[in-house]
């Protein structure tokens, strides 16, 4: 068996073939969607900045709700800590 063949699966022919039958089959799927290669690397593009943007939106609203608990919690921290020191 030569490293070819083993870092194929099988023989550079059938590769060749195998690779060539689901070439076609994806193409005619392809086209009855009306889609290109463009389309589809569009898709993805989009697919991640939404998913880009949608982590981010995640983590200013996090930052929103801490600040906004931030705003009560520390001022009543150091009021009880001025009341506990006096005594």
């Amino acid at each position: 068996m030569s490293s070819l063949t083993k870092f194929l699966g099988d023989t550079p022919l059938r590769v060749f073939l195998k690779l060539l039958v689901v070439s076609f089959l994806v193409g005619v799927v392809m086209s009855a969607f009306g889609w290109s290669p463009l389309d589809v690397l569009d898709w993805v593009r989009d697919t991640l900045l939404r998913i880009w943007n949608l982590g981010f939106a995640t983590v200013d609203r996090f930052f929103g709700y801490l600040l906004l608990g931030a705003a009560i919690v520390i001022p009543a921290f150091v009021i009880l800590r001025l009341l506990s020191y006096r005594r």
